[in-house]
């Protein structure tokens, strides 16, 4: 299988290459250090398997990429790689189209398994994520609401947020993520009036709750 691997550590992307060229039904034909390398990659090459980081700052993120390549090239699978293992991300990545999740810090069994696994057109999610998922997915069921005003960010929106909340500017927000500063703006107020906050304090007490600027 030809396998393309996006993340912003040259490090990472060399370490995972040598694992998975190791493999003799396993090829890295490529690597990408953002979203957006990451889809011109894909259009270019057409892998079989995108292993992506959730979060490269800053160029575009792992999750907005991964909508924008299952939309347009949806023979891709893709397989998600993050250090936190939290359900409402688990959640966001699958609903834009990701075939599995990994925790960076899993064995090397465990990704060749997720790859593996996804290729065949199945879905990977290490099974303590699992009982987290399913665990969440009855409690939205009983609600019929979200359990969290989270869950009605877009992915765009769940992009800036950690931006603002880092203290950068809407202008070097724009920059970032290559849109223009009234996008930025419009964004922003839309976070706020979600999210019930008043306050960039209040913004930067969420994402911190929400683990946001740990990516």
């Amino acid at each position: 299988m030809k396998i393309v691997i996006a993340d912003d550590h040259a490090i990472v992307r060399s370490g995972f290459s040598m694992i998975l060229n190791f493999q003799e039904d396993m090829e890295v034909i490529g690597g990408a250090a953002d979203g957006l390398e990451a889809y011109s990659l894909v259009a270019k090459l057409r892998p079989d398997v995108l292993i992506m980081d959730l979060s490269m700052p800053p160029g575009e993120s792992g999750l907005i990429a991964t909508g924008k390549i299952k939309e347009e090239y949806p023979d891709t699978k893709i397989l998600i790689l993050t250090m936190h293992d939290d359900e409402e991300y688990l959640f966001h990545v699958l609903k834009n189209g990701a075939s599995g999740y990994v925790l960076k810090n899993a064995p090397d069994e465990e990704l060749l398994l997720a790859v593996r696994t996804i290729y065949r057109g199945e879905t990977y999610i290490h099974p303590k994520m699992a009982t987290s998922l399913v665990r969440e997915f009855f409690k939205k069921d009983k609600t019929a609401e979200p359990a969290d005003m989270f869950d009605l960010l877009s992915n765009r929106e769940l992009e800036i947020l950690p931006l603002i909340a880092k203290g950068y500017g809407n202008k070097e927000i724009a920059e970032m993520i290559f849109v223009s500063v009234k996008t930025v703006e419009a964004h922003k107020a839309k976070i706020m009036e979600k999210l019930n906050l008043k306050s960039r304090p209040e913004l930067v007490e969420y994402a911190l709750k929400k683990k946001m600027l740990e990516f």
